[in-house]
């Protein structure tokens, strides 16, 4: 063999040797270097939560089916308000071991914290169900339920969670919103009452009250109600608007005149007053003062069916009727089940003479009517509710 080809025949197998031998080296390193989980514990436990979201990661990263790292990485990631990441950490857990201790409560408080209230009601119900003593579960799940505004499930959660904590205002509070918005006024009364008891010049307390003492029928008391939030604030716009809507829907309008104008004049954009303030104008035959008002109302909130409907008529009677035609048809799509538009509707095309059309809005004005009656009948047809049990809203 030539001598060129026995140096390198000799000088291969070296080489091979030696990467081999830092190739085990450096596996050997990397095994007394990679962090444990005791160290990723100490690292947390330090207030070092940069360094032992790294050493989990790196756990993880050795045993991707380790379900106890996984949930504990998102526990130190929830703890650097990322929850985002947490959640996703907490989900990978639960696939790997559904049962895991705490992991559904730790994901339902991470999408809590979102403000992916829907999100987090599933994994709060099953943390509720695996420990249904759990005082923090029920409550989470109560305002989450509350922020996806299922609100009479929000007082199912929230009435024990309030009663066991009854110096807790601001849980009451929402409670007493979701019962209010359940329906439920006699529970929302019985909280908001509480309220003043221990804060009589709330005027939050008092409007809320007033709005649940209306719910119940009892409009004077919602006044009264109104009134002292008055009195507790005078400028605030939302009282004076509150005031007048209830001074309106007792057909009180001087009074509702001067509270829906005491309304404008500390809010001018408010377009509920606006449009209540331009109703009255309209029932008392006044259409050059409210028409203007109406107009203002539509163009500052698009959802006020009412403005649209009476300017709609007032338009039609100035045979305005392409404008008419536009307000009428928009009061109709923000509730096709109510007749009154359909009726106008069908007025504005007689007067366009456009028979046709218009046979066709008082047909559908009929049809309303009797589906209305049958919901009549069909409720009163029902089974009372049993004693002690409140009907359903």
């Amino acid at each position: 063999m030539p001598r060129a080809l026995r140096i390198k025949a000799c000088f291969v197998p070296k080489v091979a040797t030696a990467v081999v031998v830092l190739a085990l080296a450096a596996c050997a390193l990397a095994q007394v270097q990679a962090p444990t989980p005791a160290e990723a514990i100490a690292l947390e436990q330090q207030g070092k939560l940069a360094e032992a979201e790294q050493a989990w990661q790196s756990v993880v990263l050795r045993n991707p089916r380790d379900a106890n790292a996984l949930a504990s990485l998102g526990v130190v990631q929830s703890r650097e308000q990322k929850y985002s990441a947490a959640a996703a950490s907490y989900r990978k857990a639960l696939a790997l071991k559904p049962k895991l201790p705490g992991v559904q409560l730790n994901l339902g408080l991470a999408e809590f914290k979102q403000g992916r209230f829907g999100g987090a009601i599933a994994p709060l119900s099953a943390a509720l169900a695996a420990d249904p003593g759990s005082a923090q579960a029920r409550t989470l799940l109560g305002l989450s339920c509350y922020g996806a505004k299922r609100f009479a499930d929000a007082v199912k959660y929230l009435q024990p969670a309030a009663k066991s904590d009854p110096g807790n205002i601001e849980l009451h509070q929402v409670l007493a919103q979701s019962c209010l918005w359940a329906k439920k006024y006699s529970c929302a009364l019985d909280e908001f009452q509480n309220i003043l008891q221990q804060n009589p010049d709330s005027p939050a307390a008092h409007m809320l009250t007033g709005e649940a003492l209306d719910g119940l029928g009892r409009t004077a008391d919602a006044i009264a109600e109104f009134q002292a939030a008055a009195k507790t604030d005078p400028r605030d716009a939302n009282v004076h608007f509150g005031l007048g809507y209830l001074y309106w829907e007792s057909h009180q309008y001087d009074d509702a005149v001067r509270e829906l104008q005491s309304a404008l004049e500390i809010e001018p954009n408010h377009a509920q007053a606006a449009a209540y303030l331009g109703d009255i104008h309209f029932k008392r035959n006044d259409p050059d003062r409210a028409l203007p008002l109406l107009r203002k109302a539509t163009q500052l909130k698009g959802d006020l069916r009412m403005a649209y409907l009476d300017m709609g008529a007032i338009l039609s009677e100035q045979k305005h009727y392409p404008e008419a035609m536009a307000a009428l048809q928009h009061a109709e799509k923000l509730d096709p089940a109510e007749a009154d538009a359909h009726f106008r509707l069908g007025r504005l095309y007689q007067a366009m003479g456009d028979t046709a059309a218009a046979q066709k809005e008082f047909v559908k004005v009929r049809e309303l009517h009797q589906k209305a009656d049958e919901s009549i009948v069909q409720k009163m047809s029902a089974a009372p509710p049993a004693l002690g049990t409140p009907a359903h809203p």
